[in-house]
């Protein structure tokens, strides 16, 4: 075989890897009982060679989970060595420090075996619901009241699914059926990936994953480390201050280019706090090299390779490398916020190349409360429901943000009908803020106003967990900030942007979720933009007067 063809066969085997994931992502969205897996998306899935490293991920998941899950593979292969594996096993653990930053996150790992032999395994990430404790809230001050901790556990032997770590998990959450449903559709989608990995590998006539994982790897890793030798030498920094749980945090990055690497430093970035918004190290390096490659290597696809090149350090202790037992359940109210720390050093570095800052951090809304019972003065079954709600991304630099947009998370709404027909809820509004998004020549994306209440005006809880309402999206190159966000009673009262907090019984909870920011002077927008924003009420008149400078 020439090496041109070789090369050719490669590349198709590398899509057909692709597909591979995909379908078991795929998989995993049609069998998860919790609509943040199959209807939003919060997941990942990928497979790993047997040294632990990430091959190839599906196109549909999170950077928090598929990073995150890249370093914790590792963990798996170490406490089970391969040599002590059998079909039909599979692993799991939601451990902070060794996966994806917070209990709610669950990560499912399962051996794969072709001609005899463990040839790779294939990995998911899922976002939980309900794990017990208080819940996806800042309101902990240590992780052991923050729900159930699952060690690096065998979940599944031989076929055989672990009954008494079901009969754990069943007792200490407030949804067991979902629970149980979501840990084995986990299970399903990585068997579903296998089979499909050993049909492509028979079809290949491969004796094992090696010799393509070493190809992508090895190609991916040139491609970035060309990416890299593109861009100036040197070192900047940067620093923004967001709301914080009850002070402002301000993080703080050092950004190198040298030697074929991209280092980013967080030193000097405030410590830890007592409340659950803490980072660990893994979910600060996925949000962080997510960032980085955004800008640097957006086209190549994410593996080991790929992602190696990039280096983050953090000093123990902070709060974007926490110690354990700190509070983490709200963990992406700090760690979705690191891509435009990234991006304000980068932009020293890349002129013109880099977007304005965004709302970042997702406004996922978790509700508690108690369905009406049907035996009058009885208390009705509890609840527990999450959805998310997006603000506007920041302008880019030759385009308006997005607006209503998951950035960096990803992640979709969810369809509001399938919010309401799940949790005894009702959702009033759900638009977008006209002058949300910051003036610019390209402008910001606008965030959205939500409004929520409980069926039959029922009283509920809310688990707070917003940013960016004290500080707004900074503009950048002459562009204004977007809006604030805002968390209020429908009755006027204002809201703490973090913490549990009931919504009274006839009242409705009302969300202004931030705007993303502009990006250049608003006089340079081309007339015909202003006004095709007034058209479709993204921009009002007065502010297409004196933002943008527009006249008669």
């Amino acid at each position: 075989m020439t090496a041109a063809l070789s090369d050719l066969r490669m590349q198709v085997m590398w899509t057909r890897l692709i597909s591979v994931v995909e379908e078991q992502a795929q998989t995993l969205m049609r069998t998860a009982f919790s609509t943040t897996v199959r209807d939003a998306g919060d997941l990942s899935a990928a497979v790993f060679d047997m040294r632990g490293r990430l091959v190839a991920e599906a196109v549909t998941g999170t950077p928090g989970h598929v990073n995150s899950m890249a370093e914790g593979v590792r963990h798996f292969l170490a406490k089970f060595p391969p040599e002590t594996m059998a079909e039909g096993d599979h692993y799991i653990t939601n451990d902070p420090w060794l996966t994806a930053g917070h209990l709610h996150d669950v990560t499912v790992i399962s051996p794969v075996f072709h001609r005899g032999a463990v040839t790779a395994m294939l990995g998911v990430c899922c976002h939980q619901v309900d794990i017990g404790g208080l819940g996806q809230g800042p309101d902990g001050r240590s992780i052991y009241e923050e729900g159930l901790q699952i060690p690096l556990l065998k979940l599944v032997s031989r076929g055989v699914v672990n009954a008494d770590l079901m009969d754990i998990l069943r007792q200490n959450v407030r949804t067991p059926l979902q629970v149980e449903g979501d840990v084995l559709s986990y299970v399903t989608s990585n068997e579903t990936g296998a089979r499909r990995l050993r049909e492509m590998l028979d079809e290949f006539d491969m004796p094992g994953l090696d010799p393509i994982a070493d190809y992508i790897i090895d190609h991916s890793l040139a491609a970035t480390r060309a990416e890299i030798a593109k861009l100036p030498e040197g070192t900047w920094s940067a620093q923004m201050t967001i709301d914080g749980y009850d002070h402002p945090i301000t993080l703080r990055a050092t950004l190198t280019i040298a030697d074929g690497a991209v280092t980013v430093d967080y030193d000097g970035t405030d410590p830890a706090v007592p409340r659950g918004i803490n980072v660990v190290m893994n979910y600060c390096r996925a949000y962080t090299v997510f960032g980085l490659r955004c800008v640097v290597s957006p086209e190549i696809p994410n593996n080991n390779g790929a992602l190696s090149p990039f280096v983050v350090k953090a000093p123990l202790g902070s709060i974007v490398n926490v110690e354990r037992p700190w509070p983490v359940a709200a963990r992406h109210v700090i760690g979705q916020m690191l891509p435009d720390v990234v991006f304000g050093c980068l932009a020293q570095a890349l002129p013109g190349r880099v977007p304005a800052e965004g709302s970042s951090c997702l406004w996922s809304v978790q509700l508690r409360g108690r369905r009406a019972s049907a035996g009058g003065n009885a208390p009705g079954e509890s609840f527990d429901t999450v959805f998310f709600n997006s603000g506007g991304s920041g302008a880019r630099p030759v385009q308006d943000g997005l607006s209503g947009t998951a950035f960096p998370s990803g992640v979709r709404a969810m369809p509001v009908e399938v919010i309401e027909s799940g949790a005894p809820i009702v959702i009033w509004k759900k638009e977008l803020r006209a002058d949300s998004g910051g003036a610019g020549e390209r402008r910001g994306g606008l965030g959205q106003t939500v409004v929520v209440g409980g069926r039959g005006d029922a009283p509920f809880e809310v688990l707070a967990m917003f940013e960016r309402v004290d500080r707004p999206a900074r503009g950048r190159d002459g562009g204004g900030d977007g809006s604030a966000g805002v968390v209020r009673l429908a009755s006027g009262g204002v809201l703490r942007a973090k913490g549990l907090q009931p919504i009274p019984r006839g009242d409705r909870l009302v969300l202004e979720v931030p705007g993303g920011a502009g990006l250049g002077d608003p006089k340079g927008r081309p007339r015909a933009a202003v006004e095709a924003d007034v058209d479709a009420g993204f921009v009002s008149p007065r502010s297409a007067r004196d933002d943008y400078g527009l006249t008669e």
